[in-house]
């Protein structure tokens, strides 16, 4: 079984950063491709990026290109999702998932999430 926990959400004026954590432990951490999600108030789920299992690999979203960064630490089985240049569009719930395989990940067909975060971006 595999356990994701997303950690540091909050509240945050446009302009603004945060950082969120996604400790997951279970599986063979080291060896899965993990990836954020976030669904808005009214809206379906919508893929944000995701991480190969070595870091080695990256993909983005248009829409926070240049602005997110995701990366791992796989001696802690930890993924982080460093936001910056925060805009009122990225106010949403963040989760993250995690599947051995990237196409799985990248498509949001996972059964591994996590209970999510709220990022809140005040105009």
């Amino acid at each position: 079984q595999v356990r994701l926990v997303e950690s540091g959400g909050g509240l945050v004026q446009a302009g603004g950063s945060l950082r969120l954590s996604c400790a997951a432990s279970g599986r063979t951490f080291n060896k899965y491709a993990m990836g954020w999600f976030r669904q808005a108030p009214g809206k379906e789920r919508e893929f944000v990026a995701a991480i190969s299992w070595s870091g080695g690999a990256t993909y983005y979203t248009d829409s926070v290109k240049g602005r997110f960064t995701i990366s791992r630490d796989n001696a802690k089985n930890t993924m982080y999702l460093e936001m910056n240049s925060l805009e009122p569009e990225d106010t949403a719930v963040y989760y993250c998932t995690t599947d051995a395989r990237w196409n799985t990940v990248v498509g949001g067909r996972s059964d591994y999430w996590g209970q999510g975060t709220q990022v809140t971006v005040s105009s």
